[in-house]
């Protein structure tokens, strides 16, 4: 299963360099923008909780920058590969097992999404941010993007037309972007709102990546939540591409 594993994931590998120069270019754009906007611009000169803004927002720039590399990285590139090229139906009937063929394709979205915060993060290094970049930290960063790569792969099995694809994305990541905590504090909202917002994965992602780069208390409650978000979009992600094949 592991070489099955890696065959899949070195041929994403293979794709990605062909068009790497569009792919770090878009993996630059959104986040710096938000960096200039949000962190430098609006922030330079805002205390919080006594640290900065831009320490404060870059860790959620960051979980927001793995989240649409990961989710992009898996879904689009399934959805086209499914509907379009129909290159998926070579994988579905070839000697390899499904949870190959979801693993494969889940680590390239990691992959991704681990490239594009970690552009993020040495960008921030120049804006001035003071980040504690522990092991956990690049743990919760891991986690978040295996948890919305394997998001990309279920939607990309589910949704069954490329517009379908792009409506999703509106209804489901966009919202995310700026709700769940990215730009500031979930407490922010009133009560009802506050615990929808907690429920979804992103904000678990901006806490536990927040605390664990500014040094706070160990974020366990919403690293079990991230787990456990992993654990059944995996386990839903190989029923749905079993439904497929």
């Amino acid at each position: 299963m592991l070489y099955d594993t890696y065959t899949v994931f070195w041929r994403e590998m293979v794709l990605l360099r062909k068009k790497f120069k569009s792919f770090f270019a878009g993996s630059m754009v959104s986040p710096l923008l938000y960096l200039l906007s949000f962190g430098w611009g609006l922030g330079r000169n805002i205390q919080l909780d006594s640290t900065s803004y831009l320490d404060f927002v870059v860790p959620g720039i960051v979980a927001l920058s793995a989240m649409n590399a990961s989710y992009s990285g898996t879904g689009t590139s399934l959805n086209v590969s499914r509907l379009y090229y129909k290159t998926l139906e070579e994988f579905l009937v070839a000697p390899i097992s499904v949870v190959s063929l979801v693993l494969g394709n889940v680590f390239s979205g990691c992959f991704r999404g681990l490239f594009s915060a970690g552009l993020i993060i040495i960008f921030s290094c120049f804006f001035g941010a003071n980040l504690c970049l522990g092991g956990w930290f690049f743990v919760s960063l891991l986690l978040t993007c295996f948890v919305f790569a394997t998001l990309g792969l279920v939607a990309a099995m589910v949704v069954s037309s490329h517009e379908g694809m792009s409506r999703f994305g509106t209804f489901v990541i966009l919202p995310m972007t700026f709700l769940c905590g990215t730009f500031f504090k979930v407490e922010s909202y009133p009560g009802a709102i506050a615990w929808f917002v907690k429920m979804l994965p992103l904000t678990h992602a901006s806490i536990s990546l927040r605390a664990l780069a500014m040094n706070a208390e160990f974020p366990l409650v919403s690293l079990l939540v991230m787990t456990a978000y992993a654990l059944i979009l995996f386990i839903l992600g190989v029923w749905v591409t079993y439904r497929v094949e």
